[in-house]
């Protein structure tokens, strides 16, 4: 079933408000830091990079993603929760069709999972958005060049 674009563009918005309310302030981030450097366990590697993948920073979202994808490499026994990390930092980062692939992969396996649904219609809204910009770039740089050589002959015709 195709999701209308309104309704991606609506469900965007939505999952855009949730994630600026969810981003990690620096307290939490350096304890969940200092938890992991003192215990570098699964578990305290995972709460630290789950935190980084809703951070504002691209270096800590992209090092969210190694540490992640690494815990899903070494079979970590919550790895929808990587996937949905990792999906999330990669939304954040612009990354959409990388977001869309992930979250594709866990509706996959968990048809049901109701953040990774979200996640994947607000990534496609996100893409038509970003080429629905770059294609109007193109047109009005188009006009632009065509305007430019338009001028270009006027002038160029005159002083005949």
């Amino acid at each position: 079933m195709r999701t209308s674009k309104q309704v991606q563009r609506e469900k965007k918005s939505q999952l855009d408000e949730k994630l600026a309310l969810s981003y990690p302030n620096d307290d939490l981030l350096k304890e969940l830091a200092s938890n992991y450097t003192r215990d570098p366990s699964p578990d305290n590697a995972f709460q630290y990079a789950f935190a980084l993948s809703k951070s504002q920073s691209a270096s800590e979202l992209q090092h969210s993603i190694t540490m992640l994808d690494s815990l899903i490499r070494n079979g970590y026994q919550h790895q929808v929760d990587c996937m949905y990390g990792t999906a999330t930092a990669n939304y954040l980062l612009g990354e959409y069709e990388t977001c869309r692939s992930v979250c594709e992969a866990i509706l996959r396996n968990r048809p049901d999972n109701v953040a990774a649904a979200e996640l994947h219609i607000a990534s496609i809204a996100a893409k038509d958005e970003e080429d629905e910009l770059q294609a109007k770039k193109i047109a009005v740089g188009g006009t632009m060049a065509i305007a430019v050589l338009g001028l270009a002959l006027l002038l160029g015709g005159k002083k005949r």
